[in-house]
């Protein structure tokens, strides 16, 4: 075998960018306790190029996820509080007229960042809202008339609150279909809320991630190497029938008005892509399909209200239909 290749068949620097991926979990955990889902899956959408919508309580340390994932990435980082007086332009950024040269000069909005947190975005206005659609699909900002490249990598990390909609304006099924994975971030166990309590009374603070002991352990570079490696992963013809078959499914459900589009197939086969390149293999297999099902899918259905008032929820008749489409053998 050549010495340059790994197990799983790739690249040398497509191991060695695995590994440095896998060290972020032990390295957030230093600032952050017991969310490594959530850290699995901002980090497969960095993979993806995708955009993530996280949901969770206050107070469940999303803000702090996304810092600590950034300094271990080594990558620049800049938050947004989303409110209802926000104007498309704090996000983007605008024209400035500058007195000295007597001509009008850009000023970047933070969306020019690596990783843009938006807090509480369904606290803003839909104009505000959309300001960001281009920015997550064309990964560039028109101001003028002239578009502006955004950095790369490039992820937004939309926030919002599962359980305080007064004063809210809900995202759109266009925009939410925008995000690669909606992840729910939950309330942590009694020991990992013990660790938590039991850190902040050892001095632990929040905003100094270096005292903390995060240190960048990937960056860039291994993104890129590792993006390389993931579009390699092979997908057989019987994966994908199987991720076309659960996303029809969904279409046909009578606990739903809105089935997944073929956007949103086409997100699932990429995540699962990702996760089975991260788990160490260079192929697919229906068990990464169904991991990532949930977050990936979540977001693109819409429940019927008779279903919802019985109790039925998204993630529920997902998992349904993961149990009643057939697995390719």
């Amino acid at each position: 075998m050549d010495p340059t290749t790994d197990n799983a068949g790739q690249s040398g620097d497509a191991g060695i960018a695995r590994t440095a991926l896998e060290a972020l979990r032990a390295e957030i955990a230093k600032a952050v306790v017991g969310q490594d889902p959530a850290v699995t899956g901002l980090v497969v959408a960095l993979l993806c190029r995708g955009h993530v919508l996280l949901e969770g309580v206050p107070g469940v340390a999303k803000t702090l996820l996304v810092r600590a994932l950034a300094s271990a990435l080594e990558l620049d980082t800049k938050r947004v509080q989303f409110t209802p007086d926000l104007m498309p332009s704090d996000i983007t950024g605008s024209l400035v007229y500058d007195t000295r040269t007597a001509e009008f000069s850009f000023q970047p909005g933070p969306v020019f960042t690596n990783l843009l947190l938006a807090d509480e975005i369904n606290r803003t206005p839909p104009k505000t809202q959309s300001s960001l659609l281009e920015a997550m699909e064309e990964r560039q900002v028109t101001v003028d008339g002239t578009p502006r490249p955004l950095p790369e990598p490039f992820l937004v990390a939309a926030t919002q609150n599962p359980v305080e909609y007064e004063g809210t304006y809900p995202l759109p099924e266009a925009q939410l279909d925008r995000f690669l994975l909606k992840l729910t971030i939950p309330l942590p166990s009694r020991q990992d809320e013990i660790d938590v309590l039991t850190r902040h009374a050892s001095g632990f603070d929040p905003r100094d991630l270096r005292a903390a002991g995060v240190r960048p352990v990937a960056g860039p570079a291994d993104l890129e190497s590792a993006r390389a490696a993931v579009a390699k992963t092979t997908v057989s013809p019987e994966i994908t029938a199987y991720v076309v078959d659960i996303c029809r499914a969904t279409r046909e459900s009578p606990s739903l008005t809105l089935g997944v589009s073929p956007r949103g197939a086409t997100a699932l086969l990429a995540t699962s892509r990702a996760w089975a390149w991260l788990t160490g293999r260079d192929y697919v297999i229906p068990d990464d399909v169904k991991a990532l099902a949930l977050p990936t899918l979540r977001h693109r259905v819409q429940l019927r209200p008779e279903a919802e008032m019985e109790g039925v929820t998204a993630d529920s008749v997902i998992n349904a239909i993961l149990t009643h489409v057939p697995v390719p053998r």
